[in-house]
Parts: C-alpha cells; sequence; structure tokens
C-alpha cells in the first residue's frame, strides 16, 4: 500500500477498496503512517465524500481497531442510544431507565461534555459517589443485575477513532458526514449491544444546522448499520433551543427525575418518550405506537424511576438526591435575568445558552477543564409565547458573582424578542431506518 497513491486516488474522487483502508487505518494505529499524510487523506475526504461501501469499511476498520466489549453472555436484547449532542440533553437518563423497565437491557456508554455541549458522564457525576469508571466486568455485571449500565468511554474502544478525531479537530474536517458517521458508528460496533438507536440533533444549537444535513447524517449512519448487518434507526430532533429548562449537570439530573417521576417540561417528556419507543421497537416489542404506551406506563407506574435508583445504588452513587433534588449541593450565587422589552420571545439560541452555561462553570472549554457540577441555567420561560418587560426568562446559578457577571451577559445575547411570533418548527422532524424516512 502506498499513501501517496491514495491520496491521489481521493483527491480525484476515486474510490479505495476495502483492502486499502483496512491496511491504511491499521498502519496510522501503529504509527507506521505520518500525521502529515493522514491529514492530507481526510482532507480529500472532506471535499470528495466517500461511498457508502468506503464509509463502512473505515466504520469496520476504526472498529477493529481496539477492544470490544462482549455482551452476549447478558440475556434479553441490548439496545444502544447515541445523541449527537445538545443543549440541555439530558434524555439518556431517561430513556434508558425506560428501556430497562420495559424488559430489555440499556448498556451505555457515554462521553463528556466539551464545548457547548452536556455530557452525560459530567452529568451523572454530579451525584455524589456515582462511579462512571467500571471495568467491564463490572459493566457487564451491573446491566446483567439492574437492566441498565452508564459508564465513560473506555479509551481501548475503537483506538482509531480517538487518534483520527483528535487529528480532525486541528485540520478543520470535523464536520465530514462520512467521518463523523464512521466516528460514531464504530464506536456503537464496538460496544456490543444488539442495535443502536440515533438522536440526530438538528438547529442552531446542534452540528448539523439545517434538517437536510440531520437526515444525510442520519441516512448515512442507517446505511453503514446495514452493511455490517447492526440494526440501527435514527430520529431527527430538534435543538434550536435548550431541551428541556435545566441546563447545567444536577440542574439537569433534577430535571430527568422530575420526567421519571410524572412531571418535569412537555418537551423533554415527548422526546423521550419517541426515544424509549424507538428504542423498544427495535428491540421487536410491538408496533411503535404499542411501545410508547409501553415507555409512558413504565413512567406512570414508578418502574423506570425505580431503574435509576438501582442502577445509582450498583454505580456508587447516593440515590438520596433522587428521592429528593434539593440535597444536591447547591450554587453559592444565582441572578435572574429579566426581559428587556415586551413581545414574543422568538428564539433563544441554544449554542450561546450553552456557551453561557460554560461561563458559569457548568462546562468546559478544553478537555481538562474542572466544571461546577451545581453551576447552570434553569429557563423560566420557553420560546413562542408572550412576554412583558421585566418578566423573569431565567435563573443563573455558579460559585460567585464575576462569573455571573460573564454568563449573564452571554445569556442575554440569546434573547431575541419579536412583535409577532415565529412560525413553528416541528420538535421531532421524522425517523430514519433501514426502510427509509417516515414523518415525525
Amino acid at each position: 500500500m502506498n499513501m501517496y497513491d491514495l491520496i491521489t486516488r481521493k483527491k480525484r474522487g476515486g474510490a479505495l477498496t476495502n483492502e486499502e483502508i483496512s491496511a491504511l487505518i491499521a498502519g496510522y494505529v501503529a504509527g507506521k503512517i505520518p500525521d502529515y499524510q493522514m491529514s492530507a487523506l481526510l482532507m480529500a475526504i472532506y471535499f470528495r465524500g466517500m461511498t457508502t461501501a468506503e464509509t463502512a469499511a473505515l466504520t469496520q476498520a476504526m472498529a477493529a481497531s481496539g477492544d470490544r466489549i462482549d455482551l452476549s453472555a447478558i440475556p434479553g436484547k441490548k439496545i444502544d442510544k447515541h445523541s449527537t449532542g445538545g443543549v440541555g440533553d439530558k434524555t439518556t437518563l431517561i430513556v434508558s431507565p425506560i428501556v430497562a423497565a420495559c424488559g430489555c437491557c440499556a448498556p451505555k456508554m457515554s462521553g463528556r461534555g466539551l464545548g457547548h455541549t452536556g455530557g452525560t458522564i459530567d452529568k451523572l457525576e454530579s451525584i455524589p459517589g456515582f462511579r462512571t469508571d467500571l471495568s467491564a466486568e463490572e459493566f457487564c455485571a451491573i446491566v446483567r443485575t439492574c437492566g441498565l449500565s452508564l459508564i465513560g468511554q473506555a479509551g481501548t474502544l475503537a483506538r482509531a477513532d480517538k487518534l483520527l478525531y483528535a487529528l480532525r479537530d486541528v485540520t478543520a474536517t470535523v464536520d465530514s458526514i462520512p467521518l463523523i458517521a464512521s466516528s460514531i458508528m464504530s464506536k456503537k460496533l464496538a460496544c456490543g449491544a444488539d442495535a443502536v438507536l440515533l438522536d440526530v440533533k438538528v438547529g442552531s444549537g446542534a452540528f448539523m444546522k439545517t434538517p437536510e444535513d440531520a437526515y444525510a447524517l442520519a441516512e448515512t449512519m442507517v446505511a453503514i448499520s446495514q452493511e455490517a448487518n447492526f440494526p440501527t434507526a435514527a430520529l431527527i430532533t430538534r435543538m434550536d433551543e435548550p431541551l428541556g429548562c435545566a441546563v447545567g449537570n444536577s440542574l439537569e439530573v433534577a430535571e430527568a427525575v422530575s420526567v421519571l417521576r410524572g412531571t418535569g417540561p412537555d418537551d423533554l417528556r415527548t422526546v423521550a418518550l419517541s426515544l424509549a419507543a424507538e428504542m423498544l421497537h427495535l428491540a421487536g416489542m410491538g408496533t411503535r405506537a404499542a411501545c410508547r404506551a409501553r415507555a409512558a406506563q413504565a413512567i406512570a407506574d414508578g418502574t423506570a424511576f425505580d431503574a435509576l435508583v438501582r442502577m445509582t445504588a450498583a454505580q456508587g452513587g447516593d440515590t438520596a438526591v433522587l428521592l429528593d433534588p434539593a440535597r444536591f449541593p447547591q450554587a453559592r450565587a444565582s441572578r435572574t435575568v429579566c426581559a428587556p422589552t415586551s413581545g414574543c420571545l422568538a428564539h433563544l439560541d441554544a449554542e450561546t445558552v450553552g456557551r453561557a452555561a460554560v461561563l458559569l462553570g457548568a462546562g468546559r472549554a478544553a478537555k481538562g477543564d474542572a466544571i461546577d457540577h451545581a453551576a447552570g441555567i434553569l429557563l423560566r420561560r420557553k420560546c413562542g409565547g408572550h412576554i412583558t418587560a421585566g418578566e423573569p426568562l431565567a435563573t443563573l446559578y455558579a460559585a460567585d458573582e464575576t462569573l455571573l457577571d460573564a454568563g449573564a451577559e452571554r445569556f442575554s445575547s440569546a434573547i431575541e424578542i419579536t412583535d409577532a411570533p415565529p412560525p413553528p418548527s416541528p420538535l421531532i422532524y421524522g425517523t430514519v431506518d433501514a426502510e427509509g424516512r417516515h414523518d415525525g
């Protein structure tokens, strides 16, 4: 294999063979291919794209570049979930317990937040004592006994993805659909589940800004999964404003608990039930309508909340904060941001709100930054309704007044107030599965 020839062929729009892709990934992980040549290939892929067969081969090679988790000893269907990232997206904390309460297993490896998007592991670690660094044996044992376990991503899985993502991050090649799709799906293949549901976010706070781009990414990942004989479906969900009302780690856990206990914001509950229903449908547990009814019943009868409590106890977490979220450690300082004028709250930019939360201490700008689990934002109003000047829009929480100053200034720039209400946009655009697109 000659990397110069491969770069040249891809630069001219040609396709690489399965064998070539497998060899170049193996060579890069082994240190035999230098960064400058892999960077050139990534840029050629960015501009020329990849066929479905190439993307599937890249995914398989990346999945094979590290360890795999074997969940075959756990009885029943194991259904994974992945979100492409957003602001206030705490659905995993709701959906996984629902799925477990309905008789499926929901093993999941999650990541930490970076930039304006939050991470499930950071949210879980706001629960005092909660362990996310389990061994593979501990992970499997908890899935077997509780029906679910949520842990951090192991560095030994899909080694090539970790190396390539770091390179993409510094060569402006992150936003390439084949590279995004292979990155996500290689980790899903390595995690050992029987199927995966993808929550592809679209909007100002998401990576994919338009519905068509979100559908294209979803269709690519579903096509990859068909090549790998790995059942996959995707929901396309809106991320123009934060999902729910809470942005920040312990605040989001408390809001997830509220949904599991039968209350919580309508948009969060709707998306969570749709995701849970699709996961149960993937597991062969009935029609989408029947699965949605089953998911709703798991909330109504308390079994979903019980599943979250059992998992938390098994992973060393203090379940008292789930039973009474007021027992979470509280932020030392808070401030209310009010509407500057009267009118219709037309837009509350999700990315800007997420960046305001980072300034408050709830997120990290760089990978190693520490976070304040009590910091964040509670929205008092959502988009679409009429507001009056001076009406509270959000409460901000931080460790000190200086952080509140910065956070409040950034949050205020997210607000758009107009005379007329904005045109409606769907909360769920639709579904993509092996049969194609379906309306929301």
